[in-house]
């Protein structure tokens, strides 16, 4: 069902022409609407990948020290936090049943922490569904922003369009599947395209739908479909030779798609692998993947090859300490990796060589951030270890904050932005931006 509000048809950007895709196109893509640099706009901030630009976020902080503000978040979720203009964005589940909740979205003061406003964007009686994973929740994807949107995902509930002030300017759910555990990946925002798997319990796919109309640009079904289907990842874009990539891991494969039309570039099969969570990573020429459940392995990848590259484009493979739930960083010539029960590991990016491998807190699923040569490791029980980026392994600092976190560290100015479960944190060693 594509429902419209009295607000009419919202503007929305020129659809990009086949013969500017190029670079002019990709780099429109990569950064939606032209927000400032400094602010955090979809899941793992400006670039998709965990980095967060400057050097001068906090390092030490606890449930009371550096604590500008902490503000009670209602309902349940594990969407990560977007900030922009001064406000702070999230989606939660208010309700009873977690399994049929109000599915809402949260706005924030940024220097305050007061709830500005909340929109309901599918009531209960629109979210009924089968039970969730116990570390999932009614609202896991991250929504995106631009300077004059808000898009918000739901997995099969729906998808939604707000505009800054929380009016409802399109819905869509008419794209229903079974998702297995929940909702899971986020979107992401192309030129005139908001794309997020349905990687369900059969016919997994590809969606993109039109950003200012809601309606369906086009739908691509996975062409590598293992007994386990279903998979949760985020999708990521990237430029090779000038032209854009959308890539999207799910079972068994990792595909990259012509972001425009939806059509299948390349691929590259992992066998198995399948329930895939953590983002893919773009760094020295290499695509950096986790293929998922029951044993997995991080690959790197040529992103320059055609049809079926497994054999071919595969650059280094490895299953050492490889995560399951958290997504990959890379600084420098180093990618980064915690696996889910808390082995932190530096490899080198182009030939796989570990250079460490240390044990953090146990039990990880939000994704690393890295800053100011630093790294960001938050463990679920709401502990975050920050250690020196580089080839010899440093601790800085351990902090507690006493609640449980599985939503990824966002950043604002010189803060951190964490959500608790049941808590908005904002972190920093002044009240300054």
């Amino acid at each position: 069902m594509l429902s419209f509000p009295s607000l009419g048809r919202p503007p929305g950007p020129r659809k990009p022409s086949r013969d500017l895709e190029g670079r002019l196109l990709a780099l429109l893509l990569l950064f939606p609407a032209a927000l400032p640099a400094r602010d955090w706009p979809e899941f793992r901030g400006p670039t998709g990948q965990g980095i967060a630009a400057g050097s001068d976020l906090p390092i030490e902080w606890s449930a009371e020290k550096n604590v500008i503000w902490k503000v009670p978040v209602p309902g349940h979720g594990w969407s990560s936090p977007v900030a922009g203009g001064g406000r702070i964005y999230l989606t939660s589940g208010i309700g009873e049943g977690a399994s049929a909740p109000s599915l809402q979205t949260l706005c924030f003061d940024s220097a305050t922490g007061k709830l500005l406003w909340s929109t309901e964007v599918f009531s209960p009686s629109e979210t009924s569904a089968g039970p969730l994973h116990k570390k999932n929740s009614p609202a896991s994807p991250t929504p995106i922003l631009t300077d004059q949107r808000l898009f918000v995902h739901f997995g099969p509930h729906g998808t939604a369009c707000l505009d800054l002030a929380g009016r409802i300017l399109w819905r869509n759910r008419d794209l229903g599947y079974n998702p297995v555990h929940g909702a899971g990946g986020s979107p992401a925002l192309v030129g005139n395209r908001l794309i997020f798997t349905a990687d369900g319990a059969r016919d997994p796919a590809v969606v993109a739908l039109e950003a200012d109309s809601g309606r369906l640009a086009w739908k691509t079904a996975r062409t590598v479909v293992p007994k386990q289907p279903f998979s949760f990842s985020t999708p990521l874009l990237i430029t090779v030779s000038g032209r854009a990539q959308l890539v999207a891991p799910g079972s068994g494969a990792v595909v990259a798609y012509d972001p425009e039309d939806g059509r299948e570039l390349w691929h590259v099969r992992y066998g198995t692998g399948y329930s895939v969570i953590p983002r893919p990573i773009h760094a020295h020429g290499l695509v950096f993947i986790a293929s998922g459940f029951m044993k997995p392995d991080l690959l790197a990848v040529r992103p320059d090859g055609v049809g079926d590259v497994t054999d071919s484009h595969v650059a280094w493979r490895t299953s050492r300490n490889a995560p399951l739930t958290p997504s990959l960083v890379a600084v420098g010539d180093e990618v980064y990796a915690v696996s889910d029960p808390g082995i932190a590991t530096c490899f080198d990016a182009r030939t796989g060589k570990v250079h460490w491998e240390e044990r953090v807190e146990p039990n990880h699923s939000a994704s690393p951030l890295a800053a100011g040569g630093r790294l960001y490791f938050q463990s679920e029980a709401g502990i975050t270890t920050v250690v020196r980026a580089g080839p010899k392994f440093e601790r800085l600092a351990v902090n507690r904050l006493g609640e449980r976190t599985f939503a990824s560290i966002a950043v604002t100015g010189t803060h951190l932005l964490i959500r608790s479960e049941h808590h908005l944190f904002r972190i920093g060693a002044s009240a300054g931006e």
